[in-house]
């Protein structure tokens, strides 16, 4: 009988940010397709969603890239590259589209929603929070970014998350002047390679009663 328990702790034990993958390597299609719906399930505050995924599969696009990831040759070497891109504000036809939405999946009428609809309409949209929507939105995608690495490493793929990248010129590159996202930060995954070192290293954490409190 399977011990799905272990199975999820020793994939996430064998996981580390990987340093250098294996270039002749890609993720198999089913594989990837299973990791882009891990995406696609994420939780969101209010169910909003209020970002977008680019998968980055140009080679040429990739290469601009490098110099402002710091050099850091997972950009090019890495199956797929993903960058997590956050919505710069929020807008009353953001809310009218997930209420549509939410009214075709689950044959509700709109009116029944009319609470939920003003309550968003209040909070991230004409509310406080409206004043610092993008950094709202940036950390969805850290929720989607854990959801995706989790995912991978139960599936025995690879990845490394990224924060040493320069937004901006993520942007400019990525076209993204106008589109309502920018850059928050990527994730590469793939397979790693036989001489990335850190591969072999003991994973360094703490003891859960120093992280852990029960209260």
């Amino acid at each position: 009988m399977m011990n799905l328990p272990k199975q999820l702790l020793d994939a996430l034990q064998w996981r580390y940010a990987t340093k250098i993958f294996d270039a002749t390597k890609t993720i198999a299609p089913e594989v990837w397709s299973t990791l882009e719906k891990t995406l696609v399930l994420t939780p969101t505050s209010f169910g909003l969603q209020p970002y977008q995924f680019l998968i980055v599969q140009d080679a040429p696009k990739r290469a601009a890239l490098l110099p402002q990831s710091w050099g850091q040759k997972q950009v090019v070497d890495c199956s797929h590259y993903v960058v997590f891109t956050a919505r710069t504000e929020m807008q009353a036809a953001d809310v009218t589209k997930l209420i549509a939405r939410i009214t075709s999946v689950r044959g509700v009428p709109a009116e029944s929603l009319n609470f939920y609809r003003d309550l968003m309409l209040g909070d991230v949209v004409n509310g406080a929070r409206s004043k610092v929507a993008h950094e709202w939105a940036a950390r969805q995608c850290y929720i989607a970014l854990g959801n995706l690495m989790t995912a991978a490493a139960f599936l025995g793929v690879d990845a490394c998350p990224m924060e040493g990248l320069v937004p901006a010129e993520y942007d400019r590159i990525l076209g993204l002047a106008g589109s309502g996202y920018q850059t928050v930060v990527a994730c590469a995954l793939g397979y790693r390679s036989a001489n990335d070192k850190y591969a072999a290293l003991a994973k360094v954490r703490y003891e859960a009663k120093d992280l852990v409190r029960v209260i």
